[in-house]
């Protein structure tokens, strides 16, 4: 069963000289972000922010720029302090850590990847890939082997002896994920890696992305303002704006039921075929009795587009079934206005 291996409740980030004062004057008076900014000149950049995270999975934080996504990611491995809240990561209280502890979790347990990777230029990809295991005083053989597995993970072991600015956008990018992995992390923090490139070559990446966190289990906070990219990798996503998360959902939860204006502004844009599913758009049914003169089934979690497929080699509705049991049917028109929104 699936565990949190992150948990923040309540958190607050407030920047300002006089932010205790502005956090009172919150709870006390429940101030707006204009009033703090006006009445104190503080910016709420994280206002009251709890959710968790599950064992290895990816958790998307979307919203545009300045609606504070970078700056609550930087809470989990405590690059901010938080005003107020609670931020448990791998069962530890973060805020509680001295500096050795805090040290030892970021070196150990949190790996972070960031847009621009930062890479040292007088350091060939292996000895950059390596820094954080030398940094952790581990043999020089030993370091060398552990980051020349992870570039042949993200596919670049023989640029081992090459330099950064012998790379492109995007093999640094892949630098910087294997650099994040070598220390074998439980957890990764990803602050829009993948935003600065090219389109095809970040779908590319997204998609080895995917395959990575298939394989190694990591458990993933991804931080994007693009939703399609969101809805491609996230287990759940997080719509931000002004600091506050306005929905939390799987992304079939959040295209087909946004919960005000703001977000269906966001998915109104969005293709259905892939990411809504026979059980959203199908009639129920009485499980006990398949329907009459049904010849196609499909599966409760086949998509729209698988389900199109289908609609043009059979006639007739599509039986919907749970583990072999038919719970619903599915007419063209139901198809239809499933695509339809």
């Amino acid at each position: 069963m699936n565990k949190p291996v992150i948990q923040c409740s309540g958190v607050w980030k407030i920047f300002g000289d006089r932010s205790p004062a502005a956090y009172r004057a919150i709870q006390e008076q429940g101030l707006s972000k204009s009033d703090i900014l006006r009445q104190f000149g503080c910016v709420t950049a994280v206002a009251d922010v709890s959710f968790s995270v599950n064992e290895g999975k990816i958790f998307c934080i979307m919203g545009l720029s300045g609606s504070g996504k970078s700056t609550l990611v930087r809470h989990i491995n405590r690059l901010v302090e938080p005003t107020a809240g609670e931020i448990i990561v791998a069962g530890r209280n973060i805020n509680a850590l001295n500096s050795r502890d805090l040290r030892a979790l970021r070196s150990a347990s949190v790996g972070m990847v960031f847009q621009n990777m930062a890479l040292l230029p007088h350091r060939n990809v292996e000895d950059n890939v390596a820094l954080s295991l030398e940094l952790r005083g581990t043999k020089r053989s030993e370091r060398s082997a552990k980051a020349r597995e992870k570039l042949k993970l993200v596919g670049l072991e023989e640029w081992a002896h090459r330099y950064p600015e012998e790379l492109s956008g995007g093999m640094k990018q892949r630098v910087g994920l294997a650099r994040a992995m070598a220390a074998d992390p439980e957890i990764l923090l990803m602050d829009e890696p993948f935003s600065a490139l090219d389109p095809l070559i970040r779908r590319q990446l997204q998609a080895q992305f995917m395959e990575l966190s298939r394989l190694l289990k990591k458990t993933t906070i991804f931080i994007t303002h693009d939703l399609d990219e969101a809805i491609r990798l996230g287990d759940r996503i997080a719509i931000m704006k002004d600091g506050r998360f306005v929905q939390v959902g799987t992304p079939e939860e959040i295209v087909t039921a946004p919960t005000d204006d703001y977000v269906a502004d966001f998915v109104k844009g969005i293709s259905r075929l892939d990411l809504v599913t026979a059980r959203k758009i199908m009639k129920p049914i009485d499980g006990s009795q398949a329907p009459a003169h049904s010849r196609a089934t499909a599966s409760a979690d086949a998509t729209i587009g698988t389900l199109i497929g289908m609609a043009t080699d059979h006639d007739g509705d599509i039986t919907v079934l749970d583990d072999k049991t038919p719970i619903g049917t599915i007419s063209r028109k139901d198809l239809l206005l499933g695509i339809k929104g």
